[in-house]
């Protein structure tokens, strides 16, 4: 996972102190690399110790490691393909500049999802959906719609994966969990009451909660025992949640193979449910 996307989508909830640190290394991390932690101190004002302890908080040892990290996010960082734009796209846009953007700006969030989701996370996640007796998937808005089709893939494969677009029958559902059941909760922005509640419920209940949310520290990622991101090039002016349901879909897709890689007998299932919906496209008899 990125640390500079990590800081960058922290900022808003970070102290000034930090926030002033994380500002300038998310603006400036080339010259980061070639900064000591007493020159960083000196060029956003504030103690070596301060950027020490930033380093600390973010889960590094010091400064020394932190620089490491931003080293690789930089190696790692995705390019735009030649002769693609890579911008926020304006009223005035023609209809071949719009493609560009919005084709970029999905192939950025679904690359960036896919490596912000460290290997050991899926791979926990994976375990406890093939364990689950029951698997609860909750989601509101736009993440209700990728909730209903990762619900529809799992049934696919034999899986008692249930989602309702009712909040209210969300919750209902979640009372009857248990120790045995997981319930998946996606919210880009962790903060859904709806969501948040039901993972509360869930989690009293002593099911295992899986989280998929974006980055910054919210609610949701609170409760959840297990947590998986998604990242997302969506602007505060834009709501319709463009991006970060691609970049949802693209990890449900993502944890659906390795699922389906994982069961011995998914083929057979995945062919009796294509047999079956055959027959609802033959002509009717006369």
């Amino acid at each position: 996972m990125s640390v500079l996307k990590i800081i960058d989508a922290q900022l808003e909830t970070m102290a000034p102190a930090d926030r002033q640190i994380g500002q300038f290394i998310v603006d400036n991390p080339d010259r980061v690399l070639r900064l000591s932690s007493a020159a960083l101190a000196e060029e956003t004002g504030r103690s070596q110790s301060s950027v020490v302890k930033f380093s600390q908080k973010l889960g590094f040892s010091g400064y020394q490691d932190l620089k490491l990290a931003v080293s690789k996010a930089k190696a790692q960082e995705w390019h735009v393909p030649p002769g693609m734009i890579h911008s926020t796209i304006e009223i005035g846009d023609s209809h071949a500049t719009i493609s560009q953007k919005l084709i970029s700006s999905k192939l950025l969030s679904m690359q960036q999802t896919i490596a912000a989701n460290h290997e050991p996370e899926i791979a926990r996640a994976l375990e406890t959906l093939d364990a689950a007796r029951r698997i609860h998937i909750a989601g509101v808005g736009a993440s209700s719609l990728v909730a209903r089709d990762f619900s529809y893939k799992l049934q696919k494969l034999g899986r008692n994966a249930l989602h309702d677009s009712d909040s209210h029958v969300q919750m209902a559902n979640v009372s009857s969990l248990g120790e045995e059941d997981v319930l998946f909760a996606l919210s880009y922005s962790g903060t859904s009451i709806e969501t948040v509640r039901i993972a509360e419920l869930a989690k009293a209940r002593g099911a295992t909660v899986i989280s998929v949310t974006g980055l910054q520290q919210n609610p949701l990622m609170r409760v959840a025992d297990i947590r998986l991101h998604t990242v997302a090039d969506e602007e505060r002016v834009r709501s319709s949640a463009i991006t970060s349901r691609d970049a949802q879909l693209t990890l449900m897709d993502f944890l659906f193979i390795l699922i389906l890689q994982r069961q011995p007998d998914a083929n057979d299932y995945v062919h009796n449910s294509e047999a079956s919906v055959s027959a609802l496209k033959m002509p009717a008899a006369k």
